[in-house]
């Protein structure tokens, strides 16, 4: 139950989730529901190249993108500022979403709205949801500690890509997810699709339950390692795009290196098009759609990015390359 202190606090929702899990989309459904809220979005990627600003739809003034690192690093201290920062205007929003690289330990996210006084006062971290690609899953707990502690930290769940998996092994995942959380509300999903009210203004977050399993969460030291081998590249262009040279570059690369390539996503400037080219990628499965419209006057640059292990930059650049016209 909300008391006088809870209610004159913002509620913050961190969205999470292992790399092409479905964060994006599922943040694109908030922003786009009529549900006569305003958000203010925070967005973190991997690399130094930002690609999801670019697909967040209806969102152009209030997102703030961080791309100098993980959230769970380098760039706590700018989410701490960002959130001051957008404290001196709340009366603007509703609340305020938080999407984390697919590579972030959403734990030490969460800390902040404790450990830092100000933040603490003025927000309520009212849910982490972690949205779980129910294809990957399994494969994604053998590539580090990222995903499990994106479902030991969850308040609500989201099994992804149900349809994509046969019910054995939409049940081998679901048991595995309740072996690592056993709390959390569940919600089985395609392409992110969820009742609003099932993840938002909840105050489902319970720093009870948190300590049980980390007790020293509220501790400032927090000894967080990406695996080493595990890079962003990112490949930009200013000549268009030939859409059938692109797709069959893509689909030749991913049958290769598919399993190395966790990501792979890009905004593409096709020739004449009056709209965006989104293209997306989870190992060896991708996809295409169009997107946004180009805005008049707005360079159409565009830009790629890949986050895998052994990615062979020169090649990947020189690919690419031949894909313009």
């Amino acid at each position: 139950m909300a008391t006088p202190q809870t209610s004159a606090q913002v509620p913050v929702t961190v969205l999470t989730g292992y790399l092409g899990a479905g964060k994006t989309t599922l943040l694109n459904r908030i922003l786009s529901e009529q549900h006569g809220k305003k958000y203010a979005v925070i967005v973190n990627e991997f690399g130094e190249l930002g690609v999801d600003n670019d697909l967040v739809v209806n969102a152009d003034e209030e997102v703030f993108e961080m791309n100098n690192g993980c959230i769970c690093c380098t760039v706590r201290g700018d989410l701490i500022r960002i959130i001051e920062g957008l404290m001196k205007r709340k009366d603007k929003f509703d609340g305020i979403l938080v999407e984390t690289t697919g590579l972030a330990d959403p734990g030490p996210v969460a800390q902040t709205f404790f450990t830092d006084e100000e933040v603490k006062a003025r927000t309520r971290l009212d849910a982490i949801v972690t949205v779980v690609d129910a294809k990957h899953f399994l494969g994604q707990l053998e590539q580090g500690d990222e995903a499990e502690e994106q479902v030991a930290f969850a308040d609500v769940i989201l099994l992804n890509k149900t349809d994509l998996v046969s019910p054995e092994e939409l049940k081998k995942v679901e048991d595995r997810i309740r072996s690592i959380n056993p709390y959390a509300r569940l919600h089985r999903t395609e392409k992110s699709k969820v009742e609003l009210d099932a993840i938002l203004d909840k105050g489902a977050f319970d720093l009870n339950r948190i300590l049980e399993f980390e007790p020293d969460f509220l501790e400032h030291g927090h000894d967080h390692d990406h695996e080493d081998e595990v890079t962003s590249l990112s490949i930009t262009a200013d000549r268009p795009v030939d859409p059938d040279k692109f797709q069959k570059w893509m689909g030749a690369v991913l049958q290769i290196k598919g399993p190395d390539i966790f990501r792979s996503k890009g905004i593409l400037a096709i020739d004449g098009a009056p709209r965006r080219y989104v293209y997306q990628g989870v190992h060896m499965m991708m996809d295409a759609d169009w997107g946004q419209p180009w805005k008049e006057g707005e360079p159409r640059t565009s830009k790629l990015v890949f986050i895998g292990r052994n990615l062979d930059g020169d090649n990947l650049e020189r690919g690419f390359q031949d894909c313009l016209k």
